[in-house]
C-alpha cells in the first residue's frame, strides 16, 4: 500500500505542476483528465471520501512539494525523553505537528512544545531531517519530511494539552514497551535521538 500511495502522490504532484505551468490548453485538458483519475483510484484505495480528496487537491497551487512535519526532542537532566499521549489514536510520540505559514521551523518546535507538553523550550540543533516515505510504516497519502529539533527546556512543567492525553519523560527501556504512533515516529528513530543525546558531536542525519 505504501509503494501504491507514492505512486498516487506522484500523479498528484505531475497534475498539480503541470495545470500550474502549462500554456497549452490541449494539455491542460489531458491534466484535469489525469486529475479526475487520479482522485477516483485514491478513493477506491483508501479511506478518503470525495470531499477530503478535493481539499487535499485544491490545498496547494504551483509546484508540488512535500509537507514538512517539526518533531521535538527534549530531554531531561536525568536523559529521559520528553513524549506526549496522542489523543486521535492512543500511542506515544515526540512533540510535534505541521510546519506552519509564518513561522520558522524552530518557532513551531516551541509552540508545539507548549502546547502539547506545557514545556517553554529553545530550539539548540537539527539532528535529522528524514523522507517519511523511506522510515515509518504507517501509510500515508501526502509525501511528508520530517525534522527533528533539539530543544532545551527553558521553563514550565510537564502538563497535557488539547491533543495530548498524557505527557511523561521515558528512558529508551521504558519507551521500548510502549506503543508508539507509527504515524508520528518509530522506535528506529527515537533510538537515533538517544544516540545524539549520549553523542553530541554526531553528524545530522538526513537522507
Amino acid at each position: 500500500m505504501k509503494e501504491i500511495l507514492k505512486i498516487l502522490n506522484q500523479m498528484r504532484g505531475i497534475t498539480q505542476t503541470g495545470l500550474a505551468y502549462t500554456k497549452d490548453p490541449y494539455d491542460e485538458e489531458r491534466y484535469i483528465e489525469l486529475e479526475t483519475i487520479t482522485k477516483k483510484l485514491i478513493e477506491k484505495l483508501t479511506t478518503l471520501n470525495h470531499e477530503e480528496i478535493n481539499v487535499i487537491f485544491s490545498a496547494e497551487e504551483g509546484y508540488a512539494t512535500p509537507k514538512t512535519d517539526i518533531r521535538c526532542v527534549v530531554f531531561n537532566s536525568q536523559q529521559q525523553l520528553l513524549l506526549v499521549k496522542e489523543k486521535s489514536d492512543n500511542s506515544w510520540a515526540l512533540p510535534g505537528g505541521w510546519a506552519d505559514i509564518g513561522l520558522s521551523p524552530g518557532e513551531v518546535a516551541v509552540k508545539e512544545v507548549q502546547e502539547e507538553a506545557g514545556l517553554t523550550v529553545e530550539p539548540t540543533k537539527i539532528l535529522a531531517i528524514m523522507d517519511k516515505y523511506k522510515h515509518n510504516l504507517a501509510p500515508e497519502f501526502s509525501y511528508i519530511y520530517k525534522i527533528f529539533i533539539q530543544c532545551n527546556i527553558v521553563s514550565g512543567e510537564i502538563c497535557s494539552g488539547l491533543e495530548t492525553d498524557d505527557v511523561a519523560f521515558f528512558e529508551l527501556p521504558q519507551i521500548e514497551t510502549l506503543s508508539l504512533s507509527s504515524r508520528r515516529n518509530t522506535l528506529e528513530q527515537i533510538k537515533l535521538m538517544f544516540e545524539y543525546q549520549s553523542n553530541p558531536n554526531k553528524e545530522v542525519y538526513f537522507d
